[in-house]
């Protein structure tokens, strides 16, 4: 069983553990458009400087369903 320390890190370990850019991490935020969601996803911090910290195994799994989203999207532009 994981313990909350292991499942949820802060931003530059998140970005290290899914293999992506703090910035990249940063961008796929609901509030930038992005298919992660605030609260379920990410959490930010008490304050303006906290940092925010990324449920890793979340964020690994709407990255894989964004990413075979892509490649259906892309494959129907070919076929056209």
């Amino acid at each position: 069983m994981n313990s909350i320390a292991e499942t949820w890190l802060p931003t530059p370990a998140a970005a290290v553990a899914l293999g992506c850019s703090q910035s990249h991490l940063k961008r796929s935020r609901d509030t930038d458009g992005g298919p992660l969601e605030g609260g379920i996803d990410y959490c930010l911090g008490s304050s303006s400087n906290a940092p925010i910290t990324w449920h890793v195994e979340r964020c690994r799994a709407k990255f894989h369903t964004a990413g075979l989203l892509a490649r259906k999207a892309n494959a129907v532009l070919r076929a056209e």
